[in-house]
């Protein structure tokens, strides 16, 4: 149902009263005057008063059929942290129950000092969130609609703005709509993100979609009468629904085959519903004695249903002058689910209940957290994102189980998905009764029978081979242990060899002691103090001075102190946060650029060796996260000029290189090397630019720079343009 231009309260009662009767209008009508008082005076950045923003809310999740506690929720999702209203008085004026709710929705306040703190805070806000939704899934929901409301009026926020919370979006509320089952949802927010992310794309798209829609309507009326047709003379009842593919996923198809709007006909999908399952599959009888069928284009969702519960019969069939289109088939209920998702359930009502802990879109969110018990901020948002892209591959183990895996999964994710042992140990498998190695990439129908030996052990490269979240952290924690115990080793051998320096010896020290110097130095017992010298966390020196102070006519030893800078590296320009003298330089696999983010990792023999935090190599995590040290740009230090690449997907004309250089230069970049090709018919070009910055605003001037010129199809830092070879 599409939403009044201005929601009033009424409104949100009356759609209620379409599907709850009997709905507890007292509620809501105090919810509703609590937070029209509370957040009095208060504007959006439209200009139009807070309350329009909990009220849409409230109007997202009435029309996903939500029940008076969610819609109450939604309404007062944002009191706590917007007005000064307390945790205490929210419980008196509503209960326990409202009020767990508001509070998992409301965002923890973090240190905005560093990078390592805000990545903290947003990772602890999405494990409480996550949290608090395992035992009502309301919570998720109602973050949804509220997600989606912002995202609505995204328009008045600054571009750098609108770009960082429209990339949150697609990387995980549309996914989480997704294995939630909430489609209505995941379309809404992913072509509202493509439209912030890639504004030129997403405008041309829509108008050139505009101008084939004659086209269209009239290929549509008459495939319709030929479906209607067919149920008609079969016997059988059905709506036929048709529909134009949301554009961010047509757009996702073109740049996969690299073809133009033009060339795309399956964008028209047709929608039967009928009343029976069995009704479906005579339907796609029907469908393919009319139209062949493309091979390999027919799934069967309702024999086995996505992991978000998602049931449908899909079939891509050749129509007239041989233009493909797809025909979905589905019963009621499951065009109610694949809409609305869990959301269709009412088992939410009954919090804690067995049905809503044993749904698989909920246990999808507890296997979630438990696989990222312990993981550092970082490694949690990043599995997060892995673990949401959508499951796409089926397979079977010999006894007949089904698992599901996201497509580019391995054998070693499926070994890890049948036990965390099997995994470890895990030295190939038999697909279809042939013999294969772990780097092997599933495919639909596989069955799959693992093979292991003691003698096995993960390796580091094991974490390229494998896709899932689960897969990578259990390799991840082996490795850890064992590291830690190599580095434990280490530090305990360094200790010794800087006490020998000083006649003296690590078997004498008291145990009592040597838990003194590991807690002044912030470690809770002697191991850890050995591992962090191993790490290179903790220096040496420092420690042995802890043991046994100098005497006084001994020299003073230097001690690093904690809180104070460490050193600036050779370029004068970085600072490692807490330790001793480290070397630091710039990793040439991203070579960051003073003022944007960064992560630092100890290597061995190498100091500190300092990334951007979105260097691929960082996202990959291949690095362990016991190593990485909190690195910042100095204050105040001359800025050198540094060298990044920039890449452009662009349309090729006359005099395109001389523009792009020219708006370069008058934004006082200086291009250092260039690689430039242009080819295929339509002249849709890639430039490679080396090109002298001072720091990351410089950079960001030049980015925008470009992106205004009207030939330029993308623009962005090398490895963060989705689609340009390096």
């Amino acid at each position: 149902m599409k939403a009044p231009a201005r929601v009033r309260f009424e409104d949100i009662i009356d759609r209620m009263e379409e599907y709850l009767p009997d709905v507890d209008e007292a509620l809501l009508r105090h919810a509703y005057v609590f937070a029209a008082k509370r957040h009095e005076g208060q504007v959006r950045r439209s200009g139009e008063p807070y309350l329009t923003h909990p009220l849409m809310v409230a109007w997202i999740l009435a029309d996903l059929e939500l029940d008076e506690l969610a819609v109450a929720v939604g309404l007062l999702h944002d009191i706590l942290e917007d007005t000064e209203t307390t945790e205490a008085e929210m419980e008196a004026e509503f209960g326990p129950e409202v009020t767990r709710a508001v509070v998992a929705l409301t965002k923890m306040s973090g240190y905005e000092s560093t990078f390592t703190s805000r990545e903290a805070t947003i990772a602890e806000n999405f494990r409480r969130l996550l949290l608090a939704s395992m035992s009502d899934v309301r919570v998720i929901l109602v973050k949804l609609a509220d997600r989606t409301h912002n995202m609505r009026t995204l328009e008045y926020m600054k571009p750098d703005r609108q770009k960082a919370i429209a990339q949150e979006t697609l990387d995980i509320y549309a996914p989480i709509a997704n294995r939630l089952g909430i489609g209505s949802i995941k379309r809404e927010l992913e072509d509202l993100c493509f439209r912030y992310l890639h504004p030129k794309e997403y405008e041309r798209l829509r108008k050139e979609l505009q101008e084939r829609s004659e086209v269209v309507e009239r290929w549509y009326s008459d495939l319709e009468e030929v479906i209607r047709d067919l149920l008609k003379k079969a016997g059988i009842e059905g709506t036929i629904q048709g529909r134009v593919k949301h554009l961010y996923s047509i757009w996702q198809k073109l740049r996969r085959q690299g073809i133009s709007v033009a060339n795309v006909f399956d964008f028209l999908a047709f929608r039967i519903i009928v009343r029976s399952v069995s009704e479906c599959y005579a339907v796609l009888g029907l469908v393919h004695q009319e139209w062949p069928p493309v091979p390999g284009r027919i799934k069967d969702y309702i024999a086995i249903p996505k992991p978000n519960a998602y049931q449908s019969l899909h079939t891509t069939v050749l129509g007239p002058e041989g233009h493909p289109f797809e025909i979905q088939i589905r019963t009621w209920k499951m065009h109610e689910l694949a809409e609305h998702g869990i959301a269709a359930h009412w088992s939410y009502k009954e919090v804690g209940s067995e049905h809503q802990a044993n749904d698989t879109r909920i246990a999808w969110l507890r296997s979630l957290l438990d696989t990222t018990e312990g993981t550092s901020p970082r490694e949690f948002l990043d599995s997060l994102k892995v673990d949401l892209y959508p499951d796409e591959v089926y397979c079977f183990t010999p006894r007949g189980d089904v698992f599901s895996f996201p497509r580019g999964a391995t054998v070693l994710d499926f070994a890890y998905r049948v036990h965390t042992e099997v995994g470890h140990h895990c030295t190939g498998a038999r697909i279809n009764g042939k013999w294969i190695p772990l780097r092997t990439r599933l495919s639909n129908g596989d069955v799959v029978e693992i093979v292991t030996s003691q003698q096995q052990h993960p390796r580091r490269d094991w974490l390229t081979m494998v896709e899932t979240s689960r897969a990578r952290n259990k390799i991840r924690a082996w490795l850890k242990r064992e590291e830690k115990e190599h580095a434990l080793e280490i530090g305990r051998r360094l200790l010794e060899k800087e006490l020998r320096k000083r006649q003296l010896a690590l078997k004498g020290v008291p145990a009592e002691r040597l838990a003194e110097a590991a807690s002044a130095h912030g470690h809770a017992g002697a191991d850890e103090m050995f591992a962090a010298i191993g790490f290179g966390h903790l220096d040496a020196e420092a420690v042995a001075l802890e043991l046994f102070p100098r005497d006084d006519g001994e020299a003073e030893l230097p001690v690093p102190s904690r809180s104070a800078a460490g050193n600036t590296g050779s370029s004068g320009v970085l600072e490692v946060t807490g330790s001793s003298d480290f070397l630091v330089h710039l990793a040439r696999c991203c070579n960051p650029v003073p003022g944007e983010e960064i992560v630092g990792y100890v290597t061995r023999g190498r100091g500190v060796t300092v990334h951007s935090r979105w260097c691929p190599n960082v996202r990959k995590l291949l690095y362990n996260p016991e190593r990485e040290i909190e690195v910042r740009w100095a204050d105040g230090a001359d800025v050198a000029p540094s060298r990044v690449t920039i890449q452009l997907v662009f349309t090729d004309r006359p005099g395109f290189l001389a523009d792009v250089s020219q708006a370069i230069a008058e934004e006082r970049g200086n291009i250092v090397g260039c690689q430039l090709r242009a080819e295929g018919p339509e002249q849709r070009g890639t430039a490679s630019l080396t090109v002298e910055v001072r720091g990351a605003a410089h950079l960001e001037r030049i980015l925008e720079r470009l992106r205004t010129m009207d030939d330029v199809l993308e623009v962005g830092r090398q490895g963060l343009v989705t689609g340009v070879e390096p």
